[in-house]
């Protein structure tokens, strides 16, 4: 099956010789490298409110919008409120079912039934069989299973009827999901169900700073090899997203040509600008120029007709615009032209995941050449210090990767020149660092800029003097008299 989400160059590795049929699901196919077991049963196990049914549903309307039926069973929610639920994350179900490409269906228990003993599967599954001969459908959801099972109040009676279940779809070929929910303590209330299928996920959420994170966890999966560790993921307008974790890798094309930091002097110090396609950190106590530093090479490239994505945590648009016009710089023309695009937020407001996901998805949109981040020091607002680090890090592979020159901003929180400069760890995996900060001199004060490294470049290692005027930014070596600081 061929799905759109699967571009060339991001085809999900196939490392196993079993059969496997693409999720479609963003990052999931990653993950599962290829998709899930052709043929056989999967479980999705997680408390309440990790998005199993979703999951599952995603899935089949994956799969039915490329060509593959499916059937989804519920033993829980009523029809239309699935349909209502799925149209809130993006999915027009009904459109399917008036094309047979998938069938939603209500399985009532019939609670008198269940305490006469006389009730079995059999029913169940010769309306799926009908059902799939009818529509050619080979994919299979069963949600909330641990419901059947709760209902049979017999443990061996349980026992018999799911692995009755289980034998015969896979006689069907059909593949085959099921959900089931975990107890409040995490604590599987069918454990069996577990070494009876083929591939175990668990699906998880937690709270941490006020903050919600979800992740999956692949547990099992015979006969293939698979990301281990737990993934972030999230719900979005277009569905569920995953973001392997373990993708992070160091690939990333041959660094590009040089590009102007928008100051000439500021070039000739770095041996002929930044390099496209590189990270820089530039890291400063409040006041030190940072943002004067971003915008300058912001405008720069802009006025090059080169797209920049302008990332805020700190600052709202209009107090970027209006503070940068008092060193000569109008961003709102290249703005007004789409070659700059900001875009600002409070760290707050979402998780890393939330946050990474809005910032891939304008540069997916928006496609710039560059990406200013201010400040990388916004981000452990966020969640904890382990998940700004996985923040940065996997942006900055994302911009390596698609040869974005990435421009990240770090507050520090004293004045000495080197000691702080990412504060997250980050500063060996940068390409480029500018340690900025500033001193009383003469009643007036100096600004420093200081080349910390610079690899691949034969740079200055002297200190020199920066000051932000109303026409911009001018630096000159340490000897020479700095001019008067704005």
């Amino acid at each position: 099956m061929s799905c759109e989400r699967c571009r060339p160059g991001t085809e999900p590795k196939q490392s196993s010789s079993i059969p496997k049929i693409p999720t479609c699901i963003r990052g999931l196919d990653e993950i599962l490298h290829g998709g899930l077991p052709t043929g056989r049963t999967t479980i999705f196990n997680g408390k309440p409110g990790t998005g199993k049914s979703i999951l599952a549903l995603e899935f089949l309307y994956r799969g039915a919008i490329a060509g593959e039926p499916g059937i989804f069973v519920s033993f829980e929610e009523r029809a239309e409120d699935i349909r209502l639920n799925a149209a809130g994350m993006g999915m027009d179900i009904e459109a399917l079912e008036a094309a047979d490409k998938l069938k939603i269906i209500h399985a009532e228990l019939p609670q008198d039934a269940f305490r006469a003993g006389d009730f079995d599967c059999k029913g169940l599954l010769a309306q799926i069989e009908g059902f799939a001969r009818l529509m050619g459908a080979k994919r299979v959801v069963l949600d909330a299973i641990d419901v059947l099972m709760w209902a049979f109040a017999d443990p061996v009676r349980e026992r018999e009827e799911i692995y009755f279940i289980h034998n015969t779809l896979r006689d069907l070929g059909m593949t085959t999901v099921l959900t089931a929910k975990l107890g409040q303590d995490g604590e599987r209330n069918y454990p069996f169900l577990d070494f009876m299928v083929d591939c175990v996920l668990h699906l998880d959420q937690r709270m941490s700073g006020q903050v919600r994170t979800r992740r999956l966890n692949v547990l099992k999966y015979r006969g293939s090899d698979f990301m281990a560790n737990e993934h972030p993921y999230l719900f979005s307008h277009d569905g569920i997203v995953l973001m392997p974790v373990s993708s992070a890798q160091l690939i990333q094309p041959p660094i590009g040509k040089r590009v102007s930091s928008g100051v000439d002097q500021i070039d000739a110090i770095l041996g002929g600008g930044y390099k496209q396609g590189t990270c820089i950190l530039v890291a400063g106590p409040s006041g030190s120029g940072k943002t004067s530093l971003a915008c300058t090479f912001a405008h720069a490239a802009c006025n090059r007709e080169e797209k920049v994505l302008y990332v805020d945590y700190e600052v709202s648009r209009e107090t970027l615009l209006d503070g940068m016009q008092s060193i000569g710089l109008k961003l709102e023309s290249a703005e007004r032209e789409n070659w700059l695009r900001i875009v600002t937020a409070m760290p707050e407001s979402d998780g890393v995941e939330g946050h990474l996901l809005r910032i891939l998805n304008h540069i997916a949109e928006f496609n710039p050449q560059h990406l200013v981040l201010d400040a990388i020091s916004a981000s452990r607002r966020m969640g904890s210090e382990r998940a700004a680090f996985d923040f940065l890090m996997r942006l900055m592979t994302e911009c390596k990767k698609r040869g974005i020159t990435c421009f990240y901003l770090n507050q520090t929180t004293g004045t000495e020149l080197i000691s702080e400069l990412s504060g997250i760890g980050l500063s060996s995996l940068v390409d480029t660092i500018l340690a900025l900060d500033y001193f009383l001199a003469d009643e007036s004060l100096c600004r420093r800029l200081l080349v910390v490294k610079s690899r691949g470049s034969a740079h200055s290692h002297q200190y020199h003097y920066m000051s932000i005027t109303n026409d911009g930014i001018i630096l000159m070596p340490q000897a020479a008299k700095p001019v008067e600081a704005s």
